[in-house]
Formats: C-alpha cells, structure tokens, sequence
C-alpha cells in the first residue's frame, strides 16, 4: 500500500490533506484516485490507514480507518558521517533510516572532499532530509531521523555535549576496540544514546581523533578489514541495532 508522509506540525487525526511534494506523488506519479487506500505517517511513530476522499487542484483529502503506533527504539542511535564523495551520503542515509537511526549528523572533516557554502549547506540538508523521507515511505519505518546541518567535529561535539552516554570514533589506529566488545561492557547498564562517528575516505585525520578521544570518544575497530566509509556506517548500526534494539 502507498505511503505518503505528513509533518507532525501538520498532522491532524481530524482533518488530514497531502499536499506539495506528496500531493504531487500521489496524484501525478502514482496517480492514485478517489477510493485508493493509503497509508500516511508522521515521523513521530504514528501511521494511519485511510481512503482518498477527494482530489482538489491541490490536496487529497483522507478518511481516516485504521490508526497504528510505533514503539520507539530503546536506545536513541545517531550516526555522525564524514560527508563522501559522490552519491554515497544518500546511500548511507537511506540506509541509516531504514535501520532506526535517530539523528544523522553530516561532517566536514579534514580529508572530506567535498567543500559547501552557507546556502549549498543548507540546500544539501533539504535533499538529504527528502532523501530520509523517501527511505520511510519506502520501508515502513515510521520514526523519521533529523538530518543536521553539515558541520565539522568541534561544532558537532560543542552542540551535542552531555547528551550521549556513548560516543565511538571509527579508527584505524592500534588502540582501538572492536564495538561489539566496546558495548560489552555495557551489558547491565542501560545505554539510551549512542553516537557513531564514520571517517570519510582514507578516515579521520590522527588530530581529528584524538579531538575525538579527548572530547570523551572511545576508538572503535570494525574488524581487520578495511571497509568503505558507506560499508562502515551501515554495518557499525547494523552491530548496534542486532546488540541494543
């Protein structure tokens, strides 16, 4: 059944309407019609299965039948990603949203390639966003994460202070611990947050982690072989969800 999304700020039970980017999903690529099931969601846990009521010149209009909640994820899991080159990042946000992440923090690290303004910054957070949206619509997920602003570490560790009971820095360096053994040592300790951060390609710089370490990040290994940064993301939520959710 198609899925369309609804903001929370919009989201009314009692009178509920697509509009914009979805009205024009709904009628012009899926060219769904009066009649057609569907179900909407709003990112916040919540899905309703309705019916098309009506289709103006601007908004499908919905009746409500069938309301659903999602439980929230035990642990809150973000991901903070060097920003790749090429189309990766939309990989690895799709997939970061298809495997419950909360929050995705894009970096601009040292050694990332690519380089963003104020407004291309901000362009890139909008289509980043869709791109989270469309992973939802796609697979079900009904809890929708925050793609932040691209922003380099010392931002991100200034902005985020205090609100991780963990913070891991994916490291090539002789020093580092394999994840699964770094949550190990968590069993019987409730862990509500946790922040993965992921180099780009060639991984952080060595000042770049030791900011990390200093700043209360532990440095984690995924293993003997070297993964590709969108390889990296995917399978440290895919450790993390199998280990805490």
């Amino acid at each position: 059944m198609p899925r369309f999304y609804i903001k929370p700020e919009s989201w009314d039970p009692n009178h509920l309407v697509l509009k914009g980017d979805e009205f024009h999903h709904c009628v012009n690529v899926l060219r769904l019609e009066t009649g057609n099931q569907i179900v909407i969601f709003n990112g916040n846990g919540e899905e309703i299965t309705s019916t098309i009521k009506s289709i103006s010149k601007d908004e499908v209009k919905l009746i409500i039948h069938k309301k659903a909640q999602s439980e929230r994820p035990k642990t809150r899991i973000c991901i903070g990603q060097a920003v790749p080159k090429g189309k990766n990042m939309d990989l690895i946000i799709e997939k970061s949203t298809e495997l419950g992440a909360a929050e995705i923090y894009p970096i601009i690290s040292e050694r990332t390639i690519i380089r963003l303004n104020e407004k291309e910054s901000l362009k890139k957070r909008e289509k980043w966003q869709r791109v989270a949206i469309e992973a939802c619509k796609q697979s079900g997920q009904n809890w929708l994460p925050t793609v932040n602003q691209p922003q380099n570490l010392m931002s991100l560790f200034e902005s985020t202070v205090g609100e991780f009971d963990l913070i891991v820095i994916a490291s090539l360096q002789d020093d580092s611990e394999h994840f699964k053994k770094i949550l190990s040592e968590f069993q019987g300790d409730r862990l509500n947050s946790v922040l993965i951060l992921i180099g780009p390609e060639g991984d952080y710089t060595p000042s770049e982690i030791k900011f990390a370490v200093d700043s209360g990040s532990k440095p984690m290994s995924l293993g003997p072989i070297t993964l590709r940064s969108e390889t990296a993301a995917i399978y440290s939520l895919s450790i993390i969800a199998h280990e805490l959710l």
